[in-house]
């Protein structure tokens, strides 16, 4: 009793100072228990709340997208939660070291890949080409050759009308593939029909030898192995009717730079004089063809660089009547002057031979040739062989200084231009041939009433070069003729030729 008493005595009546430190003690202890509240609220509200376990369909998920990444799809995904558990366990630990695997191996090294050069498109001088390095180098290219011709008589009496034609319209197709193929397409769209001029491939083994095939000039005669947009005058001399055009055949051909020599040889389906060869063999015999050709001072600095002379020659059999098997010989105007009789045949040996030369010295020209065609014709059981026989001088002189060539006047120093000083390149021409018939073919394999015994032709003439692709040509020619035993000799030839061409 007494020490419940004093308890409450001691407390509220004992010392003043010790009532005021429980007082403080008091205070201090309620300001902690506030503090500690206030940080309370705020991390209760940070505590997310509790999520539910992951599903099967959610293990089993993320165990497929684990086996995909590590690459091992192919073995079968557990059923059951535990394995499915384990699995789970292994893919993350496989995938875990999978950067040290990833690292610890090298990269293959990057494959080098050559870079492709895309083909090319040019147009120049020589045409439009399509260049590409696949094969070891391609190209294509597209040319063509535009001549518009007129021609107008004089003193005929009205025996051949005035008249303008399309003389040539000659697209043309040519390139290679890599080093070893050519090729060169040459279509003729003048005229009733289209035609076939060049068509042929080239396996080019060396410079030294080339073997072409198909459709190509038989090498003979000088002036017809020129291109036609490059002869002196508008139409050939009278020699190149003694010469044969295109064949069909198989050729060796090639040069030797040293000696400065030149050459081919071949054998063809055969064709008449100064005509291209039939589409097929007419008669199954073949005509062989063999040239060579020097220039043994070509690329020197002397008066002799631009000399060039060589020998031609043909041998075959022909057997048959008709225009495959014999000529008709025409003028420059393209009139023929010779032909044989309807039942006149080809009977045998049918021989030609040619020595040519050229001289181009700076400014001036001058090419000849010599062609000889001894043919072996019958009629009504009488045989023999008739030697026809043509030559040919023609001269050509740059007023304007170019240096002419074989290939005329390649491109003018001025070309001409409208407004400007230039004027192209101006060629003066002139030549003079002959061509003779052998007196046997009169009268019995030709009529000297209608065929003259020979031809005499000279011309002089004009070319105008405006620039590289376009060239006005204008000849005026007379020929004249003989008459054949007991014949009648023709009236003169006089004509006026003129050619507008383009060529690219």
């Amino acid at each position: 009793m007494c020490a419940r008493r004093t308890c409450p005595t001691a407390t509220t009546g004992g010392d003043p100072a010790a009532k005021g430190d429980t007082s403080m003690v008091r205070a201090i202890v309620s300001l902690f228990l506030a503090l500690a509240c206030v940080c309370a609220i705020p991390q209760a509200r940070a505590v997310d709340p509790p999520q539910d376990p992951p599903t099967l369909q959610d293990i089993e998920a993320r165990v497929r997208r684990l086996e995909t990444l590590l690459g091992e799809t192919t073995q079968q995904t557990p059923a059951d939660l535990a394995s499915l558990d384990q699995r789970l366990r292994v893919l993350e630990q496989k995938l875990a070291a999978q950067p040290a695997i990833v690292a610890a191996t090298p990269p293959p090294p990057a494959k080098e890949v050559e870079p492709v050069e895309s083909p090319s498109f040019t147009f120049d001088d020589k045409g439009l080409a399509w260049k590409s390095s696949i094969g070891g180098g391609s190209e294509l290219r597209l040319r063509g050759l535009f001549q518009y011709d007129g021609r107008q008589w004089f003193d005929d009496g009205d025996v051949q009308d005035d008249t303008f034609l399309l003389r040539r319209a000659e697209p043309t197709i040519e390139g290679n593939f890599g080093e070893l193929l050519a090729y060169r397409f040459t279509g003729q769209f003048a005229g009733d029909s289209a035609s076939t001029v060049d068509a042929y491939l080239d396996v080019r083994l060396d410079p030294r030898a080339t073997v072409r095939l198909g459709k190509t000039k038989v090498p003979l005669g000088l002036e017809r192995l020129q291109s036609s947009a490059t002869t002196s005058q508008v139409e050939n001399g009278l020699p190149s009717e003694l010469a044969p055009g295109r064949d069909i055949g198989v050729q060796l051909q090639g040069k030797f730079d040293g000696p400065g020599l030149s050459y081919a040889l071949g054998v063809y389906n055969g064709t008449v004089d100064g005509r291209d060869g039939a589409s097929t063999n007419p008669d199954g015999d073949f005509e062989v063809a063999a040239r060579v050709f020097f220039e043994p001072w070509k690329g020197g600095d002397t008066a002799l660089s631009g000399l060039g002379f060589g020998l031609a020659a043909t041998h075959g059999d022909k057997t048959g009547s008709g225009n495959d098997f014999l000529p008709r010989y025409r003028t420059p105007g393209q009139v023929t002057f010779f032909s044989y009789r309807n039942d006149v045949a080809a009977a045998g040996t049918h021989d030609r031979w040619s020595p040519q030369m050229y001289w181009y010295v700076g400014r001036f020209g001058v090419l000849g040739e010599y062609i000889a065609s001894r043919q072996e014709v019958a009629r009504n059981g009488v045989g023999d062989a008739i030697d026809n026989r043509a030559w040919q001088i023609s001269t050509s002189f740059a007023v304007t200084g170019e240096p002419v060539g074989y290939q005329g006047i390649t491109k003018p120093d001025n070309p001409f231009a409208l407004g400007e000083s230039g004027w192209g390149a101006l060629e003066l021409t002139a030549r003079y041939g002959e061509l003779d018939i052998d007196d046997r073919a009169f009268p019995v394999f030709a009529n000297p009433a209608s065929a003259a015994d020979g031809a005499r032709s000279w011309g002089v003439g004009f070319n105008w070069y405006l620039n590289a692709h376009f060239k006005l040509v204008a000849d005026y020619l007379h020929t004249t003729f003989d008459a054949a035993p007991d014949g009648i000799r023709r009236d003169a030839e006089h004509i006026l030729l003129t050619r507008a061409q383009f060529s690219f």
